[in-house]
């Protein structure tokens, strides 16, 4: 069983920063990339940021400058540090983690978590 869990939401002022945080434990033998997702109130949700298990990034261009992605490979962790934040970064922000565990058989999947809110006030 894997679990992601996203911390590190709260309220903050526009042009304020926020950290999250992506925790991913259980059977996993390895983590080829996670995500971070926004999902603004009443859209879609949309890729904010990702990074593979060998470093490479790809960024949203409405954050590119403003947020940035780390991971902790010890830890199995990835953050997510936003800066400059604006009204529009309103939401809740998803992490999915794409890992592969291996025993017998190789199970390759997704997991979601359960999502953090973030609140910019202007």
């Amino acid at each position: 069983q894997v679990q992601v869990v996203e911390s590190g939401g709260g309220l903050v002022q526009a042009g304020g920063s926020l950290r999250l945080s992506c925790a991913a434990s259980g059977s996993i033998s390895s983590i080829n990339a996670i995500e971070w997702y926004h999902q603004g109130p009443g859209k879609e949700r949309s890729l904010v940021a990702k990074i593979t298990k060998n470093g490479d990034i790809t960024q949203a261009d409405s954050v590119k400058g403003r947020f940035t992605i780390s991971r902790d490979n010890a830890k199995n962790t990835v953050y997510l540090q936003m800066s400059s934040l604006k009204p529009e970064d309103t939401g809740v922000y998803y992490c999915a983690a794409d890992y592969t565990h291996i025993t017998d058989t190789v199970v390759v999947g997704r997991k979601w978590g359960q999502g953090t809110l973030v609140t910019v006030s202007s």
